[in-house]
């Protein structure tokens, strides 16, 4: 399997560059698989897809404001740092640009010294070990002086900080946003919860791995970033009670299809428990958990677009995938959206 395969032209113009106002009126591409048939709906429109029984498991995490704009402390070169995995409450794997400005030993100021970085290290891939100095709460000082870790793809400046945030956003930790959520509005999930289904939630944190290019040719021999995530013994209970009175398991995105595949046991039960998972999911998988799945549209030759493909055929996906981009679809995170029914009823 070649990751070539999963390649399709996109016009630079379609890639949406700001949420829009009313976060459920986004274009809504509904897939069914047995048929192969498309529709072409509106976000909040969902709800005639779903019915009493079903289970929608929603991804909780957070999104830091990760990405911090500072100085070198002596020299006064401007540094840029984005958190990844936090270690310890204090010490940080980062992103620093430039990196070569970045050795053990060298100190970054941010807000005019009310956040001190130190690099105790480099690791393996370039990214650093740092901890942070400051006085009274972090997570405060970094929404006063932290912006929003944006996909590179997106240029514009965003204006809101909870525009790349999911309305049950709970759990920070994230390096970018679990975005098929993003087209959910209360509203909307009331609707659907009155409608008779269930809504779960798993945590998985985001990294920017989700954004790494597949670069070799033979996608055997990609490997995944390792992303936490936590499922609890509750919501674990809510989606095996689904599955065992044969309601289907809808997944947001591609984040919460990632966790579930990987707590789920050959048997198909969901196991409650936290760890890490690097599971990579590409055509000739077999599914265990997820029946259908809510996503945006990918990256031409993502491991996002291969899971999509793992569930739908590939085929179909890129067949859809063309009609998207004929019909102007709006692609990416701030995006419209995609309902892939590969299990009917």
């Amino acid at each position: 399997m070649k990751t070539s395969d999963f390649y399709f032209d996109l016009p630079e113009e379609l890639i949406a560059q700001e949420p829009l106002a009313d976060r459920a009126s986004s274009r809504l591409m509904v897939v069914h698989k047995d048929s192969g048939r498309r529709e072409h709906r509106h976000f909040r429109d969902i709800k005639e897809y779903l019915r009493a029984g079903d289970c929608l498991v929603i991804n909780n995490t957070k999104v830091l404001p990760a990405r911090l704009y500072g100085e070198r402390v002596g020299t006064g070169a401007a540094m840029e740092i984005l958190l990844l995995v936090r270690k310890d409450m204090d010490t940080w794997e980062v992103l620093v640009r430039p990196g070569k400005k970045a050795r053990p030993g060298d100190r970054i100021s941010f807000g005019g010294g009310k956040l001190i970085a130190e690099v105790l290290e480099v690791i393996e891939g370039g990214n650093r070990i740092i901890k942070f100095e400051y006085e009274g709460v972090f997570e405060n000082i970094l929404e006063e002086l932290g912006e929003m870790p944006l996909p590179p793809y997106i240029t514009h400046k965003l204006e809101d900080k909870n525009r790349y945030q999911t309305v049950y956003a709970e759990h920070e930790g994230s390096a970018a946003a679990p975005t098929a959520g993003l087209h959910f509005t209360p509203e909307l999930l009331k609707e659907i919860e009155d409608m008779g289904v269930r809504i779960a939630h798993v945590t998985l944190h985001v990294g920017l791995g989700t954004f790494r290019p597949v670069k070799v040719e033979d996608v055997l021999e990609h490997e995944m970033h390792s992303e936490y995530y936590v499922v609890e013994p509750e919501q674990a209970a809510i989606m095996n009670e689904t599955k065992k009175n044969g309601g289907r398991i809808i997944a947001v995105g591609t984040t919460s299809t990632r966790t579930l595949e990987s707590v789920t046991d050959e048997n198909g039960v969901i196991q409650p428990k936290s760890g890490w998972t690097k599971i990579f999911i590409y055509p000739g998988y077999t599914f265990k958990a997820v029946d259908c799945l809510v996503t945006n549209f990918h990256l031409p030759e993502s491991t996002l677009i291969m899971l999509v493909s793992a569930l739908m055929g590939k085929d179909l996906v890129m067949e859809s995938y063309a009609e998207a981009v004929k019909e102007r679809y709006r692609f990416f995170s701030f995006g419209d959206a995609c309902l892939f029914l590969a299990k009917e009823k």
